[in-house]
């Protein structure tokens, strides 16, 4: 599994001449942007409404795992308060084409689809408007191999440490397993993360008793998380009747975050708190933008 190496700075300026959609000769637009070969959800911009030329000048900011080959998908859909989001174009931009730590203004014809084979066909041809975008490569500071291993080797010195205690950046949570996870009804545990009011989920481990999940979870903040805490919380959950969940709670702990912002990752086992037994593994690292 690919660790992030740096992040992708997204600025949607603007887009003009989009297609007309409603009975007025006008659209309500707003653009997806998310980067190939990532789970997460895309990143929207507002909804301007009632208009063909929208500005918006919105920021948003990616997590970047190969530069080399990840593509940035943008896709200007038409907001309906009734049914489906009517595509408008789309785009993509190929990560290759940045210099680090350089902005670039880009301005991209918006096209049906993006499949070359496809684009012989006249009507996908149509002229569906331009979007402009400035994006901006920012390598990790502390050098491209971003984060290997589980998160890679950290040897922060203390001039390091003193300038990343006034950066943004990353933080990344791995859950990679847990043991002796016992349920009173039933064993199919998951765990929640929480961190500064952001809730994540990991998969559902369907009768396990020593779950490995090995799954990431990233959080951007603009400042580091100084004397802050993860909260892990194990559950376990089964659906009852065909379509209700029964859900149990198997343990909780929390996970200082200071050791992390000066070591730059933490890698241990956890006792959970109201558990016989139960342990969780978890991996929690650090990088400066």
């Amino acid at each position: 599994m690919k660790k992030p190496v740096g992040i992708l700075h997204v600025r949607v300026v603007r887009a003009a001449k989009l297609l007309k959609r409603d009975l007025l000769g006008l659209s309500d637009p707003y653009v997806k942007i998310r980067l190939s070969g990532e789970r997460f959800p895309a990143k929207k911009t507002s909804i301007k409404k009632k208009t063909l030329n929208p500005e918006w000048n919105e920021t948003f900011k990616l997590t970047v795992k190969d530069p080399q080959t990840q593509l940035l998908n943008l896709d200007v859909f038409d907001w309906d308060k009734v049914g489906g989001h009517d595509k408008l174009g789309k785009q993509v931009f190929p990560l290759k084409n940045l210099k680090p730590n350089e902005t670039k203004e880009v301005t991209l014809d918006l096209l049906k689809s993006t499949d070359i084979d496809n684009d012989l066909d006249k009507k996908k041809k149509q002229q569906r408007g331009k979007l402009v975008v400035e994006l901006t490569y920012a390598p990790f500071r502390e050098g491209s191999e971003g984060f290997s291993g589980h998160f890679g080797s950290f040897n922060s010195s203390s001039s390091e440490v003193n300038s990343t205690t006034r950066s943004a950046g990353l933080l990344l949570v791995t859950i990679i397993g847990a043991q002796d996870i016992e349920g009173s009804r039933h064993n199919n545990p998951y765990v929640e993360i929480f961190f500064r009011g952001e809730k994540r989920k990991s998969k559902v481990m369907r009768k396990a008793r020593d779950p490995q999940w090995d799954e990431d979870f990233q959080f951007m903040v603009e400042e580091p998380p100084m004397n802050e805490k993860i909260h892990l919380q194990v559950k376990s959950k089964k659906k009852v009747f065909g379509f209700r969940f029964f859900k149990e709670a198997l343990g909780h702990v929390d996970i200082n975050l200071d050791d992390v912002i000066h070591n730059g990752r933490i890698n241990e086992k956890y006792h959970l708190i109201d558990s016989k037994n139960g342990i969780i593994h978890a991996e929690v690292g650090w990088k400066t933008i």
